[in-house]
């Protein structure tokens, strides 16, 4: 009976790897190197199952089981170094080759029969021993390769690979379990080799399942491969159980086999009756696994760099940074987009941003003004990741039972994910991601991630708002002091005005005084032109453009724009010619004498001397008023908004600085307390006087 098992197994497993062959061929995948392998690891299985069938301890056979293993780690290799260029499994290829050297040894093993002599008891048994050894080794060291590959694959990818990596994981876990046992008990192993055969055909429609997925087998390693040691741990564990038991039991005349069989599913009956039931049993084992024994699922290193890279990229090709906190977030979950909710009056939903977003452009929007206060400050004071999917019922949804979710919000299928972005312990903004084509429950290691990552996307839109106002105060700064500046030369222009209206009562009658009323009016609306020019949202100080001048009409008008207010004398080279601006020069001659007239004495006159050197004229005004200290000339003279009147605005001496430096002159001033101040305009002399 147990031959004619053993056969029927065999032959079966060899029937179906022969179709699964023949399946392949007929399916017209392109045929590659990876595929080739393929092919050749499942038809050393078939080959393999039918030598077996036929004659089950022969050399032959021996030869194409070692085949078949070597193969189908071959294969294994492919795909891990095909899923990607940059990604190397360098740390477990160490694994590979020791796999590979133990095969290799088996294959000599195999062939010793056929060298030596084994007819001596004691011989046979060592040489089967070593056997045993060999292939207990290889199935070990094949599960580490198994769990190591599956583990280290994308989750996004691990759909393509998993029935094949199963079908795998069975039939070297069914090898492992048959040597251990044949090794501390041949006997007890002979009906676990009868049945292997069909073990092995039951593996045969998880790859052909796994294979009618798509065109191959492709994967995308997470990350450039740490050696995963779960598996390893498990098979040592196992070697060390067996171990005791056979050393405890042996000679002892119990059937410790049957016996360790009834207790592991004992033990499993258990376990299953505790954790299927309850969903706190099942939620807690799962996490305390995950979190103790697997490898976690992200490379924290690469997330977090591709995290700070797409927050953080700039230039005219840049996304908004609203786009790329939703893309960074969506990365790290492989979801297909999302959207950018921003907090509006405490109770509303309003969109910010979206990135590939597939939903209603306004998720939420018909939530009561109630349910959304509700909402936010349901998600504020917890700060936790919100699962809509949970809450729909798709997955256990207790852990956000008592966030405040409004059901115009959690109505919108798309809904997946909810990021709470929270600022110096104040909510800014939610990321809601759409859920991805692998649509999972969330974890442990998802929220870790995503509260840690949702603090640094938080501090950089704070940080973004932040620079935003900045800008936004620096644009009124800058509308302020060009106001204030503009305010000043009004200042003047009414004072001149106010002095016109005022002479116009007594000297009305004076043709003189007309002609010289009209040309103040006509200076004054060209000044007020110019001003608002200067004032409008865009407007800037026009283009300055030097040419040669004669200082004595410009002087002249400056001049008799004050005089009926306070007396002025000019003295000195007034015929010479400069290379400057006309506005510009009269706009900061005229601030530096009226700064002069108002700190003079009524009845002491400012004087306005103009000298030449070989290549620089110097305008110098004087006054006679109390002067200034050295501590305010150095520090604040020059300053805007700092004055030594009372009721001024201080932004004469700056701008008529600014003025003079940007005709390539110079503005020096010497003043002592007491003993009045000495403005000196210094500018380029005009080497040629235009006839």
């Amino acid at each position: 009976m147990s031959g004619f098992t053993a056969f029927w197994s065999y032959a079966l497993a060899a029937a179906l790897y022969a179709g699964l062959v023949i399946w392949e061929l007929r399916r017209g995948i392109r045929i590659g190197r990876g595929h080739r392998m393929l092919l050749a690891a499942l038809s050393l299985t078939a080959s393999w199952a039918w030598l077996t069938a036929v004659e089950p301890l022969s050399v032959l056979a021996a030869y194409a089981e070692t085949a078949r293993n070597l193969v189908w780690v071959g294969v294994l290799y492919r795909l891990a170094e095909e899923a990607s260029d940059e990604v190397r499994q360098r740390g477990v290829q160490p694994v590979y080759a020791a796999v590979a050297g133990v095969l290799g040894l088996q294959l000599m093993v195999d062939a010793l029969p056929l060298v030596i002599d084994t007819a001596d008891a004691t011989g046979s048994q060592t040489l089967m021993s070593t056997a045993i050894v060999l292939r207990m080794t290889a199935a070990a060291g094949s599960l580490v390769l198994v769990h190591n590959l599956y583990g280290q694959a994308a989750p996004a990818s691990r759909a393509s690979i998993r029935l094949a990596m199963l079908a795998l994981a069975l039939m070297w876990a069914y090898d492992l379990n048959l040597y251990t046992v044949a090794y501390f008990d041949i006997s007890a192993a002979r009906w676990l080799f009868d049945w292997r055969g069909l073990a092995v055909a039951l593996t045969a429609p998880l790859f052909a399942l796994g294979g009618a997925r798509g065109e191959g087998w492709h994967i995308r390693l997470s990350r450039a491969a740490t050696f995963q040691s779960l598996s390893l741990l498990a098979i040592c564990a196992y070697f060390a159980t067996m171990t005791v038991l056979a050393t405890a039991l042996r000679g002892s005349g119990v059937d410790w086999t049957r016996d360790v069989a009834v207790a592991a599913m004992a033990l499993l009956t258990v376990a299953a009756i505790v954790l299927l039931p309850s969903a706190r049993a099942r939620g807690w084992a799962k996490v305390k696994l995950s979190k103790h024994l697997f490898e976690h699922r992200y490379d924290y290193r690469t997330e977090w760099l591709r995290f700070t890279e797409t927050l953080g990229a700039w230039g005219p090709e840049a996304a908004p940074l609203g786009e790329r906190v939703i893309k960074a977030f969506a990365d790290m979950l492989d979801a297909p987009g999302g959207i950018l909710i921003t907090l509006e009056e405490g109770a509303s939903f309003e969109p910010a941003a979206e990135w590939h977003w597939p939903g209603a452009a306004q998720p939420g929007s018909d939530a009561s003004r109630e349910a959304a206060a509700a909402f936010w400050r349901s998600v504020a004071g917890e700060g936790r990741i919100v699962d809509f999917e949970a809450r729909r019922g798709g997955w256990d949804g207790a852990r956000d039972a008592q966030l405040a979710i409004p059901a115009a919000l959690l109505s919108e299928p798309n809904a997946w994910a909810g990021i709470p972005l929270i600022h110096e312990e104040r909510l800014i903004a939610l990321v809601i991601l759409a859920a991805p084509d692998y649509n999972r429950a969330l974890d442990w290691e998802d929220y870790d991630l995503l509260r840690t990552a949702g603090r640094q996307a938080a501090s950089t839109l704070a940080e973004a708002h932040g620079q935003q106002a900045l800008v936004n105060a620096q644009r009124f700064e800058d509308f302020n002091r060009r106001f204030a500046f503009i305010l000043h030369d009004i200042k003047n222009l009414v004072s001149q005005l106010s002095l016109v209206s005022r002479n116009a009562e007594r000297h009305a009658d004076n043709p003189e005084f007309r002609a010289d009323m009209v040309e103040t009016l006509k200076s004054s609306v060209g000044k007020m032109n110019e001003l608002l020019l200067r004032i409008a949202p865009k407007g800037e100080q026009r283009d300055l453009h030097p040419l040669p001048i004669e200082l004595r009409a410009l002087l002249t008008a400056a001049i008799a724009a004050h005089h009926h207010r306070h007396p002025v004398t000019m003295l000195g080279d007034t015929g010479a010619w400069v290379v400057a601006d006309p506005a510009a020069l009269d706009q900061a001659f005229g601030h530096l004498l009226h700064n002069a007239i108002d700190a003079s004495p009524p009845d002491t006159p400012v004087t306005v001397r103009v000298s030449r050197t070989h290549d620089r004229v110097a305008i110098a005004i004087a006054d006679q008023g109390p002067g200034m200290d050295a501590d305010f000339v150095r520090n604040r003279l020059f300053q805007p908004f700092a004055s030594t009147k009372q009721g001024g605005f201080g932004v004469g001496a700056f701008e008529a600085k600014s003025l003079v430096a940007a005709m390539n002159g110079r503005l020096t001033v010497e003043s002592r307390p007491g003993h009045g101040s000495r403005f000196v305009i210094t500018l380029p002399a005009s080497e040629k006087i235009p006839t």
